[in-house]
């Protein structure tokens, strides 16, 4: 399986970044995901690591680019095993710029105020891949040697 999703223009990527004023609306799945109404995903409603109501069972890991995907890959969650790391226009579209210090849904409870990678490996260098930040809702890049933390993806 290719692993590595070069897709990003930079008038791609001001329009990904300028282009959301809210998140979607959310439903609550009721088996540990969420369904994102406008774009049909379902995401892993907590953090890798985490799991139980309001995320406060286990620990929330971090991991390197390539052990997030494998991981993503791996997940068996809702009854559902078609998981992946999403790529960085999808996680992206979770950033809700109207909340600070956790720019995302509060349906997705413990978000880090921090970096999530995507799948998305920056074209100008792979040894980078694009992540968002859960703080302020900025997305970037990072080294994939780094570690950061995981919300896995399925649909579309």
């Amino acid at each position: 399986m290719k692993r590595v999703l070069i897709s990003i223009l930079a008038a791609g990527f001001l329009g990904l970044y300028c282009g959301y004023a809210n998140a979607g609306s959310y439903t609550d799945n009721g088996n540990a995901t969420v369904t994102d109404n406008t774009t049909g995903l379902m995401w892993q409603q907590c953090s890798a690591g985490l799991s139980g109501a309001n995320c406060t069972a286990g620990i929330q890991a971090i991991y390197s680019w390539d052990d997030a995907i494998t991981y993503c890959e791996g997940l068996s969650l809702g009854g559902f095993t078609d998981w992946r790391l999403p790529n960085v226009r999808e996680l992206s579209s979770l950033v809700d710029v109207s909340r600070v210090n956790q720019s995302i849904d509060p349906l997705f409870p413990a978000t880090q105020s921090a970096l999530y990678w995507s799948s998305t490996i920056n074209a100008g260098n792979t040894l980078y891949a694009w992540i968002v930040d859960f703080n302020s809702g900025r997305v970037y890049y990072n080294a994939v040697f780094n570690t950061n933390y995981i919300r896995c993806v399925r649909g579309q």
